[in-house]
């Protein structure tokens, strides 16, 4: 039964490198007998594939996105199909590591497993349940998710517990990537699957060799005996594959014989992959056109007081001492969170005051408030943020370049639960190119934030960056105390600020960090 695999199926419901441990078992009713079966979680946690060169996350990140707000392409996705136990892991996790990407996304067919009913948990306590056959899988909810992750979107993959043979409350979060890697017994058996699919590899290996694998693997992990196992085998599994899964070959671009020993036909694989993914792949650039047009109309730019521009004055000469700098960028700071709390939808509401009278106030229409800083300069906006909005959640995103590349990758992602339905404050403290704020945004939109209620906060903009913020999301209301015009061949606002984050935490910057007024190389 290739339930009894345990395989990568997503990250974790908060960040891409903070799984929980594994998850402990549901118990079974105390009529049935216990059986040892593991989640559809990974055994690595976090989800990486691990070489002697470079990590590879097999969770996905989200892609970047053009200056339209679009995706370049629709991601390359990689059926792998065959029998229980024939060596498809194996197979996916070779075509991983010899791609020579960092970021694809390992999705299983093991997630995917209608919960059962009190009866047929009975019957799979005995051996008497057909994990095998097509009825035992939800292909409407794996269509759903596989078509999303296809264009990109962030999913929720559930977490089957075969212990109990139910799905359980937390499902985790899985981001999009260039590759797509989905595996199972019955990968082609779905019509609207096979659609999605744009390479189908079916993995054969002998029945004997399948058969053996079984038997070691449910001896070993499973504490099951061999009379069981042959039971299951021959009363469901062999019936299954001549019925289900064998016949599905025909539907192969590439059988592959032998599973993962069977280099030249991985290396077949892997160039074909290669040459699919050079046709889409287009330079990372922000567009110009707009340039010297007349600034948004969702921009909103702080009055610029007396008191304003004397705290400017100040954080922006290069002599300030660092105790200074700090308490007027955090003074700064508050007055821009409370100018940007008053562009919240508000709804009249009626009190009582403590006379008795009745007061014609305002209130939040929406349900709540969220903030997100972008890493790591934006965190210091959050102390300013807390004083103003009381019990607020916060979340925190931070994304770096990649020198290879030059493109910015989401490298840990942190969001309260349920931010759908929050109006979100987005914070850094600087933009300059847009970059970092361009990929955050489409990182919110991804979890179903709305566009509309979403508010990109910072102390000091580049007309650069409002633009390229503005052309690729009209609704998001883009609010700061100053905009400067240019930005130089090092991608600094000039005349600027400096390096905010450094000079705020006394510190020389990361050669990797990717802070919005400077490092993101395109």
């Amino acid at each position: 039964m290739e339930a009894d695999r345990s395989v990568s199926s997503g990250s974790g419901d908060d960040s891409l490198d903070g799984l929980s441990n594994r998850v402990p078992r549901c118990p079974l009713t105390p009529s049935l007998s216990p059986r040892k079966r593991t989640t559809s979680q990974s055994k690595t946690e976090p989800p990486l594939l691990r070489t002697n060169k470079r990590t590879i996350y097999t969770a996905g990140r989200p892609p970047w996105y053009n200056v339209t707000g679009t995706t370049f392409k629709e991601a390359f996705v990689i059926g792998l199909c065959g029998g229980s136990a024939s060596g498809k892991t194996t197979v996916a996790n070779k075509i991983i590591e010899a791609l020579d990407v960092p970021w694809v996304v390992l999705l299983s067919m093991d997630s995917f497993y209608k919960v059962l009913n009190k009866e047929e948990q009975e019957l799979a306590a005995k051996n008497e349940y057909n994990f095998d056959h097509p009825d035992a899988f939800d292909f409407e909810l794996l269509v759903t998710v596989l078509r999303k992750l296809k264009k990109g979107k962030s999913i929720k993959v559930p977490v089957y517990d075969f212990t109990s043979h139910c799905r359980r409350k937390e499902w985790k979060t899985v981001y999009g990537a260039n590759v797509v890697i989905f595996e199972g017994i019955l990968a082609f058996a779905n019509k609207e699957l096979l659609k999605l699919l744009d390479m189908k590899v079916f993995v054969d290996t002998d029945s004997d060799i399948r058969l053996i694998r079984r038997l070691k693997r449910d001896i070993s992990q499973r504490g099951r005996d061999i009379s069981g196992i042959i039971k299951q085998y021959n009363k469901f599994v062999k019936p299954a594959f001549e019925q289900y899964i064998e016949p599905t070959v025909q539907v192969a671009d590439i059988v592959v014989p032998r599973g993962g020993e069977n280099f030249v036909a991985l290396d077949l694989i892997v160039q074909h992959v290669h040459s699919q993914l050079e046709k889409v792949r287009i330079p990372h650039t922000l567009a110009s056109a707009h340039q010297g047009q007349p600034l948004p109309k969702t921009l909103s730019v702080m009055e610029s007081t007396p008191q304003v521009r004397g705290m400017h004055t100040i954080i922006r000469n290069k002599e300030t001492n660092r105790d200074e700098f700090i308490f007027y960028s955090k003074r700064l700071m508050r007055l821009l969170i409370e100018h940007a709390l008053s562009f919240l939808p508000l709804k009249p509401v009626s009190v009582e005051t403590p006379q008795g009278g009745v007061y014609e106030g305002k209130r939040l229409s929406g349900k709540r408030i969220t903030g997100v800083s972008i890493l790591r300069a934006g965190e210091t906006m959050e102390q300013a943020l807390m004083a103003v909005c009381k019990d607020i959640r916060l979340g925190k995103i931070l994304i770096q370049t990649n020198h290879d590349t030059g493109e910015p990758e989401l490298h840990y992602l942190r969001l309260p639960k349920d931010i759908s339905e929050d109006y979100v404050i987005l914070m850094d403290s600087t933009v300059s190119t847009g970059a970092a704020a361009l990929m955050a945004v489409r990182v919110l939109l991804d979890h179903d934030v709305a566009e509309d209620k979403i508010f990109l906060l910072s102390l000091l903009m580049a007309e650069m960056g409002v633009h390229s913020v503005a052309y690729a999301f009209p609704k998001v209301r883009i609010i700061t105390t100053a905009v400067d015009k240019e930005v130089n061949d090092q991608f600094h606002i000039i005349p600027g600020i400096g390096n905010f984050g450094d000079r705020y935490f006394g510190t020389d910057a990361p050669s990797d960090w990717c802070e919005s007024d400077e490092g993101m190389d395109f």
